[in-house]
């Protein structure tokens, strides 16, 4: 799967920049559900509060959205045919 691949993508609905912004938004995805894990503790009877702690609760929820919104522009976004 080398240049040649990507060179001869005209049966395909997207173009080669769509599928980097898609591969883009799937990495921002993974980092916010990246941001969401830790907060365990080892015993359950002990509560541990650092489960709701701003990254976890508010930063990565956003993150994650945003990945989804720039997933959406990445499939959306028209490419100028190259003929």
């Amino acid at each position: 799967m080398g240049k040649k691949y990507f060179e001869d993508m005209e049966g395909f609905a997207m173009g080669k920049e769509n599928l980097k912004l898609l591969v883009i938004g799937f990495v921002i995805i993974v980092i916010g559900f990246m941001l969401m894990t830790g907060g365990k503790t080892s015993d359950p009877k002990i509560f541990n509060p650092e489960i709701f702690s701003f990254r976890r609760i508010t930063l990565a929820p956003m993150v994650v959205l945003f990945g989804f919104m720039f997933e959406i522009y990445a499939i959306m976004k028209k490419t100028k045919s190259e003929k």
